[in-house]
Formats: C-alpha cells, sequence, structure tokens
C-alpha cells in the first residue's frame, strides 16, 4: 500500500500544474462565479453559469485526444448528462440533483457491463494501455480468455458502481441539508474524494492480484519442472 501512495506523489509532483488548473476549472471557478453573480442572476441562473467551466473543461480535453474508445464515450456521456441538466431548467435543487444523476448514470452503467459478463474496467484500461502505448497491452488482452482474469475485472467494474452510486447518495443528502455556496464546497471535495480513494482502491487490487498471478505461475512451472524431471 505504501508504494500506491508513492506512485500518486510522484503522479503529482509530474503533473502538479495541470492537476492545480483542473482544480481551478472544476472547483474554484465554479464557486467563484456563483459567489460573484448570484446577487444580480439569482441562485438559478448563477448556478448555471457556475457550471460552465467544468462543461467546456471536459469537451477542450476530449477534443485534445481525439480517440474513440470506451473511455472517452464514457467521456461523452458525461458531458451529454451535464448539457441536458443546465438547459433543463427549474428550482436550483433539481438542478443539483440533475448533475448528480449524471454520477448515478455512469455508475449503473458500470454496474450494468458487470451484470452482462463485459465489464467496464476492462475497457477503460485497455484504452489507457493504447493511449499510452504501454508494453503490457499484449499481455493484458492475452489474459482476457482466463476466468481469474475475468473475475477480477468484474469485481473492480462492481466496486467503482457501487462507489459512484454511494458518492451519489451521499451528495443529495448534502444537497437538502446545506447551503447552495456550502455545497459548491462540499460537493466537488465528495466527488474528487470518491475518485480519489477508488483509484486509490484499483491499483493496490490490481497489484495485489499481478503478484498472486505471478506467484501462482511461478508455482505451476515449478511443479512442470519437477513432473519433468521424475519422468526423466
Amino acid at each position: 500500500m505504501l508504494q500506491i501512495f508513492k506512485n500518486a506523489w510522484d503522479y503529482f509532483r509530474r503533473h502538479g500544474w495541470a492537476t492545480a488548473l483542473e482544480i481551478a476549472v472544476n472547483f474554484v471557478l465554479p464557486y467563484t462565479i456563483y459567489s460573484l453573480s448570484q446577487t444580480q442572476l439569482g441562485d438559478v441562473k448563477a448556478l448555471a453559469a457556475s457550471t460552465a467551466p467544468p462543461i467546456v473543461w471536459s469537451i477542450v480535453e476530449f477534443l485534445r485526444h481525439r480517440r474513440v474508445d470506451a473511455l472517452s464515450i464514457l467521456v461523452l456521456l458525461g458531458i451529454a448528462l451535464s448539457l441536458l441538466a443546465l438547459i433543463g431548467g427549474g428550482s436550483v435543487r433539481i438542478l443539483q440533483l440533475r448533475e448528480k444523476l449524471v454520477t448515478v448514470i455512469i455508475g449503473a452503467v458500470f454496474l450494468g457491463s458487470a451484470a452482462i459478463g463485459k465489464p467496464l474496467v476492462y475497457g477503460l484500461a485497455r484504452a489507457s494501455m493504447i493511449r499510452k502505448k504501454s508494453s503490457e497491452l499484449k499481455a493484458f488482452e492475452a489474459r482476457r480468455s482466463s476466468e481469474r482474469f475475468r473475475r477480477v475485472m468484474t469485481l473492480i467494474t462492481l466496486v467503482w458502481g457501487f462507489g459512484l452510486l454511494a458518492d451519489a447518495a451521499v451528495s443529495v443528502a448534502l444537497i437538502y441539508n446545506l447551503s447552495i455556496r456550502n455545497y459548491l464546497i462540499a460537493g466537488p471535495v465528495i466527488g474528487y474524494g470518491t475518485l480519489g480513494a477508488l483509484g486509490l482502491w484499483t491499483a493496490w487490487y490490481a497489484r495485489l492480484q499481478k503478484r498472486k498471478g505471478e506467484a501462482r505461475r511461478a508455482e505451476v512451472s515449478t511443479q512442470a519442472e519437477e513432473l519433468e524431471l521424475r519422468n526423466n
């Protein structure tokens, strides 16, 4: 587990500016826009205006990569649902709830993919490896037929699905119990905290299963060598 945190720290050291920019766009700007415009525009319009930077950020990031794969499709789904939430109208609370509908639907997609035997995590991991031109891609794809590998992918997909639904449930409770301004602070903290926790757990669990697989293959290889020696 310590190695996972070291890797996370190395990532933040390498991508510090990008991370800071993302936090500014998705956290600082929405809060600032709402606070400055609420008096003139009212709660609903000010809240709608505050959602613009994260949506624009998502669109720009998608256009930068210009790939059609499982990851980009998931991003497009999030953008489309966010735009629908923005133009749907209604009260402040309805607008906030619509925004969390994005998380609910994406969580349901994770769970649905696991239910039909095509865990979304496999597609996302494969897309990430292709983008990074990882040398482990062929070995990763070769393990797809392994029953144990499919169980691991399914479990990770289920954890992400239920984790996102839990994030949505907590956020809904906060929407009904916090002021708009306070929720603009608490909401992103819950969201980023959930994604961070899921990411760290996934990295730890994947590494654990990889070590177990390597140990199992080494044991099988040793047994095969011993059997061959006895036969000779």
